[in-house]
């Protein structure tokens, strides 16, 4: 499996497996199907509900941890002791707890809302007592991101952002790489919108490889150097998922899936005042 160097010398695998929709009770058996595939990068979140299922599915895996890479996210913290570093604190051990592992390869800041500067301090504190190997953000925007880089001491390892064919953040990349963030995209597949799977750019490289349009979506990050996290539920998918090594797109094909980009979010806006309010009264602790 290839793998990117973060910001600090962890060695992260450039593709993985989300469990992001993926419903508690069929997690387990989802990321057991996912490690006999080969996967060896699990991606999830305290509020996915279902850190539980995947430290289940290491457990009865039987691999060894140093061969996992492990990410889970913290969610917007509401301080109920009285103060966001020892709530963030909590809410780590407690995904730890769930995950039944001692520490983790990544620990995200979720959301860019709430006091995540306290939030990051705290998980620099983590970060430095090797509960995680590496911390970092998801969802933040380059204003947001250069705003906690200039004023904290650990430069985040990973920003994991929506990243697509139809969205495909080539200024925030650049950006992240000028400040040495690693970008991860979430949701590489836009979840099928706009027709991806059938969009005829897409679907005409794809014929030239003999691949489906979804290798050829993560070969196309991949060679951006984009860390990708595909999600499935079907081990048929999560096979050819993983079978995206032995061929390149050319410069021309990636000059063509470059035309798809649209330059806005398929889902949701975190600059909207609506979804800003939503996201922040959600609870999940």
């Amino acid at each position: 499996m290839k793998t990117v160097t973060l910001n600090n010398g962890v060695q992260m695998p450039i593709l993985g497996f989300g469990v992001f929709q993926i419903p508690d009770g069929e997690t387990q058996a989802a990321v057991e199907a996912a490690l006999a595939a080969g996967y060896r990068h699990l991606d999830t979140a305290a509020s996915y509900g279902n850190e539980e299922a995947v430290g289940a599915a290491i457990k009865a895996s039987g691999i060894a941890r140093e061969e996992l890479f492990v990410t889970t996210k913290l969610w917007i913290q509401h301080a109920p002791t009285g103060s966001v570093q020892e709530d963030t604190k909590r809410a780590f051990g407690n995904s730890l707890r769930r995950l039944g592992l001692d520490y983790l390869d990544l620990y995200l800041i979720h959301q860019p809302l709430g006091d995540y500067y306290s939030e990051w301090r705290a998980m620099q504190d983590i970060n430095k007592e090797g509960l995680a190997r590496a911390i970092g953000v998801s969802n933040f925007h380059p204003d947001r991101l250069v705003d906690l880089i200039d004023h904290n001491e650990i430069v985040p390892a990973v920003n994991q952002i929506e990243t697509h064919p139809f969205h495909q953040r080539a200024a925030d990349q650049a950006l992240m790489r000028e400040r040495g963030v690693q970008i991860e995209s979430w949701g590489p597949f836009a979840e099928g919108k706009n027709n991806l799977f059938t969009d005829p750019v897409l679907s005409a490289i794809a014929e030239a490889h003999g691949k489906s349009v979804a290798q050829v979506v993560l070969r196309w990050l991949i060679q951006r150097e984009v860390v990708v996290i595909p999600k499935s539920v079907r081990p048929d998918r999560m096979a050819q998922n993983l079978d995206v090594f032995d061929f390149t797109l050319t410069d021309e094909q990636m000059s063509q899936i470059a035309t798809l980009d649209t330059g806005a979010s398929l889902f949701f806006d975190h600059r909207d005042p609506a979804m800003v309010s939503w996201l922040g009264g959600r609870r999940i602790d």
